[in-house]
């Protein structure tokens, strides 16, 4: 079983706190100063929290890196994923780090990302995105696999981004309802 850590709450002030886990005594995460964690909320090994690092309720965050003075809103989950310094991700915002497969417990596909100069192979099956410094978000946002988001982004209510790359200082909008497609998936 995976140690994880539930936040009843943290405030850290001045100090690093290394969580440990006991059964080894392994460093698993670190929780930069000033950094809150707000209840019911599970940082999982391997995540960095730096300094002035917010993260709301209800959220969960694996073996990722938040950024200094990054905040994550309520009920957000980013899996193997970069934040740059002060982003901002509103409330429903999910990373998800590996691509549908038959069998979600092991993904086969190594992700992907689309850049404008061609494909950048990641060398593993399990990455979210990156999210560059100062990029905002509205509220229930799908992002990842595969994406790369420039710095001081900003990215709308409703959107579902994976494998793409969003330059520094763009919008990226939902499309209208009347613009979604459905399609059949293949046997």
């Amino acid at each position: 079983m995976a140690a994880v850590w539930v936040a009843d709450w943290v405030e850290t002030s001045g100090v690093v706190v290394l969580i440990r886990d006991v059964r080894d005594g392994r460093r698993r995460k670190i929780i930069g100063p000033d950094v809150k964690v707000h209840e019911f909320t599970t940082v999982r090994k391997g995540s960095v929290l730096c300094a002035g690092a917010q993260v709301g309720f209800n959220c969960e965050v694996t073996a990722a890196f938040v950024g200094e003075g990054a905040t994550l809103g309520h009920r957000i989950g980013i899996n193997r994923t970069i934040l740059g310094a002060r982003t901002h991700l509103s409330a429903g915002v999910t990373v998800t780090a590996i691509n549908m497969t038959t069998d979600m417990r092991t993904p086969d596909r190594e992700v992907i990302m689309r850049t404008p100069t061609g494909l950048f192979r990641s060398g593993t099956t399990q990455f979210g995105a990156v999210i560059g410094d100062d990029t905002q978000t509205g509220n229930n946002i799908s992002i990842g696999p595969g994406a790369a988001i420039g710095r001081r982004c900003q990215i709308t209510s409703g959107v579902t981004l994976a494998i793409r790359t969003v330059p520094d200082d763009c919008t990226v909008t939902a499309p209208r309802a009347a613009e979604t497609s459905i399609r059949r998936r293949r046997s």
